[in-house]
């Protein structure tokens, strides 16, 4: 029954994907439509998550709490996009998609599917180590990610450090999640009807990204995919190297027994969803971020219940 419960948080995913696919081709949905999506997803509703799903799930105690058990998701997902740096180098990633790549690399799907699946195998008192992954997952998305998927959509790469590098970092969603824990550190409460607002429009965020993944994929042209390189090695990224680099700093930094299966399952979960939704946003290959959310998200069906035994 638990490996029924887990596996139907993905299912649920892909059943979102295939209905904007099959609206997609009746004429409901089409290209204008995606942009709509995509600039609905990236301005309002992530933003309106990060709130609602911060300022509902902590307080300042529990950030302080929990603060120590950041140092492992911080430092297994910063070895990991140091390892996807060299992956992409040594595999030849095409120059257009290599920070998006990276992206796909090193960061997961650690809310939409990440949670209910903790929740189907540990239970609500998996929550607060979902959540603590989730932001560390969260800071690196929206920094190091969103600009190197940015850098993919332009004929000319601006420095790290330059203006237009700042404005791209500093995102809707980022500026949403940095508000909230500067909200919660300083005990701010906020509104009743403004949380309920970012709650309903939070809300919004996995219906619309799947739906917009499900326009993308009616326009990918399926005979053209295939296994290559970049795919096995993301495959690898998701499902073997980020689950195993948090199992060895678990090792040198001991945390309780829940919070360890908690963040090995968050890493081994498949590419986030909002990566082809920022590649569309930049211009850089929606396409093939769709597809690897898509191949990913198919198959953690197989890897979910694999490591569902190892944990026991």
């Amino acid at each position: 029954m638990v490996i029924v419960n887990a596996l139907g948080s993905v299912l649920s995913i892909v059943a979102m994907i295939t209905v904007g696919y099959i609206l997609t081709s009746k004429g409901w949905l089409d290209e204008k439509t995606s942009k709509v999506f995509s600039k609905l997803v990236c301005n309002i509703s992530l933003p309106c998550l990060m709130i609602s799903d911060l300022m509902g799930n902590f307080d300042r105690n529990k950030l302080n709490n929990l603060g120590k058990g950041l140092i492992i998701p911080f430092l297994s997902i910063a070895l990991c996009y140091l390892l996807a740096i060299i992956v992409s180098k040594i595999i030849k990633v095409d120059k257009h998609k290599v920070g998006t790549f990276r992206s796909m690399f090193f960061v997961s799907n650690s809310i939409f599917i990440g949670l209910p699946v903790n929740l189907a195998l540990f239970g609500s008192q998996s929550i607060p180590y979902v959540l603590l992954y989730y932001i560390a997952n969260t800071s690196f998305f929206w920094t190091i990610g969103a600009y190197g998927i940015s850098t993919d959509g332009q004929s000319k790469k601006n420095s790290i450090f330059s203006k237009e590098t700042f404005k791209r970092i500093v995102s809707p969603p980022l500026m949403g999640f940095v508000i909230a824990i500067i909200l919660i550190m300083l005990n701010i409460q906020i509104p009743k009807f403004i949380m309920d607002t970012c709650k309903y429009f939070g809300n919004l965020t996995t219906p619309l990204s799947m739906l917009f993944i499900g326009i993308t994929i009616y326009s990918v042209d399926i005979s053209e995919i295939k296994m290559d390189i970049d795919m096995i090695a993301i495959l690898f990224g998701r499902f073997l190297i980020s689950p195993i680099l948090v199992f060895i700093m678990a090792h040198y930094f001991p945390i309780p027994e829940l919070m360890k299966k908690v963040f090995v399952v968050q890493a081994a979960m498949p590419v986030m969803t909002n990566t082809a939704i920022v590649a569309r946003t930049y211009g850089a290959d929606h396409k093939y971020a769709t597809v690897m959310t898509v191949v990913t998200t198919i198959s953690s069906l197989i890897f979910i219940p694999i490591y569902m035994a190892l944990l026991g």
